[in-house]
């Protein structure tokens, strides 16, 4: 575990690994400042359950691998629990959900469909539950008409950025990032869903259930309290 002492209460200090660039989740912000519904809500966690957090930005694709390695603790960043996932990491009980999306120019005229079997390039960001999903069912006989082209980024925002430069056709996605796209005006518009809904859970290494254990008591406590509602309110996720 990764831990510090602060000078006067003496309280561990656990690092949380963040994707740095997962709004309204998990962000860095111009002035370098760790921002996000998840950000405030482990912030609020903290304080409650008597430890200090520090937020630290990870490469998505490495995530997991630095939290096994112990460079940072836990993970609270718009993670979705998956089979493969528990296998290296265990989870708190989940705290979000979202849906699997495509998105496209606000004024496109494509389809799921279309995406799938119009030999369309879609992008989507590495090591996410979507892209899993979507490589096994193309696998499938009955999706034998899939001829989509696949281009993966180290962000969704990335994705985003070539749907409006005409790079690729579509970015399939996390709902949650691309509503807080639509949000602040870029013009793309959510084309449909796909898969099946996600899970949003924190990851902890294995054999820790007294971390677990506090995350879920803290998530437990926020949830019940007023700030829970002001950061959905604040962040829309």
């Amino acid at each position: 575990m990764t831990l510090a002492v602060s000078s006067g209460a003496q309280a561990e200090t656990l690092v949380n690994g963040i994707d740095a660039a997962f709004p309204p989740f998990a962000y860095i912000d111009q002035d370098g400042k760790a921002k996000g519904f998840d950000v405030d809500s482990l912030d609020w966690i903290a304080k409650e359950m008597g430890f200090e957090v520090q937020h630290k930005a990870v490469a998505w694709e490495g995530i997991i691998p630095s939290l096994v390695t112990e460079k940072i603790d836990f993970i609270c960043s718009g993670m979705s629990i998956t089979d493969k996932r528990k296998e290296q990491v265990d989870f708190t009980n989940p705290y979000w959900q979202v849906k699997n999306v495509f998105v496209a120019k606000a004024d496109s005229d494509l389809t799921v469909p279309m995406i799938l079997t119009g030999e369309k390039t879609s992008g989507r960001q590495q090591v996410t539950g979507e892209d899993p999903w979507l490589t096994k069912a193309r696998k499938d006989p009955k999706h034998k008409d899939w001829n989509y082209t696949k281009r993966q980024y180290s962000a969704s925002a990335m994705a985003i950025g070539d749907v409006l430069n005409g790079r690729i056709d579509a970015a399939g996605m996390d709902s949650a990032p691309a509503n807080d796209a639509i949000k602040n005006g870029l013009p793309i518009k959510i084309v449909g869903t796909f898969g099946t809904d996600k899970d949003y859970g924190c990851a902890v290494r294995k054999n820790n259930p007294k971390l677990l254990k506090k995350l879920n008591e803290g998530y437990k406590r926020l949830m019940a309290s007023p700030k829970w509602d002001e950061l959905i309110a604040k962040y829309k996720p």
